[in-house]
């Protein structure tokens, strides 16, 4: 077989008891049949036509192949599939059940819109158009997650928290951050959960200069999360969960002027905080040396730093860590709140609770949030706001699957269980037929998140 025709049959002599020849011919398939699942989704949240309405069309009516809301859709689908590049979309123009999550006929409709087109429309996105697709992101997981609660939630806690997102070309903003050695930006997620519910919801995905500090633009996104808070549920209890590099005199004023409003900020340690803890740390060093474990002690202290208007609640955690063949090690932490709770408890049941949101950040590089290898910094933000729609559809799928062996699945592992399935479709005159296969080993998962979304049994 010559090696230019390899990629419409395959031969496999000798392995099997008879010969295996594999075509690629197969024109009404698709390897992303569990793909629906977002269609259905996304009619409980209406981001693809939601994400459209806030931006401009400035192109000629009469020219116009693809709406702006067929554009949004077939970037936030194609991603949550995990085609996170717009020159993917060549591989993806006469995919049947991309075609048809778009609306269109999957076997006679037209092509899905090229890379030149997507591109084009990345880079077209202005700043005031960003603001306003951020609102909307924002506005409607709140909004959904009211809805599911039946507008009785009795409190509603936000995590911020700062990632990496290094880059390798000549992209608008990017500078060398020193922290994490490498020339990036310094994207912002935000993140709601509700009563004592383990999943955190993305709401906001904000891209940073790689220079910036973690507090950069904080006050602004919490700001805007607290009054849609608000809004959707009113008297409802607001927690605010942040880390270290958060506690700048600015977010703790807006904090404290915030009524009815929790929070826990991490705090570095300084020479004063040294000096306090260190009566505590002795105490520690004894313990962990009677038990040879690690062992810690909690107190707290009235502290003021020179930029605060007065004094606050610092807890303070005296650690010493012990590791198989390491030498013990002082680990002090310290977090600024205004709970009335006694240290052990805010620490452990409030503030260490906040370290899960990390397993959400992995999962939105998982869904490659940091592909933005745009040259325009607006461009890449509109992409990290495309990928953080995908990601609030996946989370829905998740949200949907409970009960299921998916539904404390990663992203990516849901991704692979519910939406890569190897579908045939036929089209005839009343009706589409996705043909799924039947051994497929997360059926019953895929049946309760479909019925869940509003699929019938027939």
């Amino acid at each position: 077989m010559s090696e230019d025709s390899t990629t419409q049959c395959l031969l496999f002599p000798g392995i099997f008891r008879k010969p295996i020849v594999a075509q690629f011919d197969q024109r009404e398939g698709s390897s992303d049949g569990g793909a629906l699942l977002l269609k259905a989704a996304d009619r409980d949240y209406g981001l693809a036509a939601g994400l459209s309405s806030c931006l401009r069309d400035d192109r000629q009516a009469g020219k116009v192949d693809h709406s702006l809301r067929e554009l949004v859709a077939q970037r936030v689908f194609s991603i949550a599939c995990g085609y996170p590049d717009a020159n993917d979309s060549a591989r993806l123009s006469e995919d049947p059940i991309h075609k048809l999550l778009l609306g269109r006929d999957p076997i006679a409709g037209r092509a899905l819109a090229s890379q030149p087109t997507l591109s084009r429309f990345e880079n077209g996105v202005g700043v005031k158009e960003l603001y306003r697709s951020g609102e909307f992101l924002a506005e409607s997981v709140i909004r959904r997650h009211a809805k599911r609660l039946r507008h009785r939630a009795y409190r509603v806690t936000i995590d911020l928290d700062p990632t990496d997102d290094p880059t390798h070309g000549a992209q608008q903003l990017s500078f060398f951050n020193g922290h994490h050695d490498t020339w990036c930006y310094l994207p912002v997620m935000g993140f709601v959960s509700f009563n004592d519910e383990a999943e955190q919801y993305l709401c906001a995905a904000v891209l940073r200069p790689g220079n910036v500090t973690a507090a950069a633009g904080a006050v602004a996104i919490l700001r805007r999360l607290v009054r849609m808070i608000h809004h959707h549920l009113s008297g409802v209890q607001i927690r605010v969960r942040l880390d270290g590099g958060f506690a700048h005199p600015a977010v703790l004023e807006f904090l404290d002027a915030q009524p009815k409003l929790e929070y826990v900020v991490a705090m570095a340690k300084n020479t004063l905080l040294k000096r306090v803890v260190e009566s505590g740390m002795r105490r520690a060093r004894q313990l962990s040396r009677r038990s040879g474990k690690t062992e810690h002690i909690y107190g707290e202290v009235r502290y003021k730093a020179g930029k605060w208007p007065g004094y606050r609640r610092v807890i303070i955690k005296a650690e010493v860590v012990r590791a198989a063949d390491k030498d013990p090690k002082d680990n002090p932490r310290f977090v600024i709140t205004n709970l009335k709770q006694s240290p052990q408890w805010i620490y452990e049941r409030v503030y260490c609770q906040r370290g899960d949101i990390e397993n959400r950040i992995k999962e939105l590089h998982d869904l490659e949030i940091d592909r933005t290898s745009c040259t325009s910094f607006w461009a890449n933000q509109f992409r990290v706001l495309l990928t953080a729609a995908a990601y609030v559809l996946m989370q829905e799928l998740r949200l949907r699957a409970a009960g299921t062996a998916c539904a404390r699945a990663q992203v990516c592992m849901l991704r692979e269980r519910l939406l890569k399935l190897g579908a045939r479709v036929l089209v005839s005159v009343r009706r589409v037929v996705v043909h799924l296969p039947a051994s497929f080993p997360f059926l019953p998962a895929f049946r309760r998140v479909a019925l869940a979304l509003g699929a019938a049994t027939g």
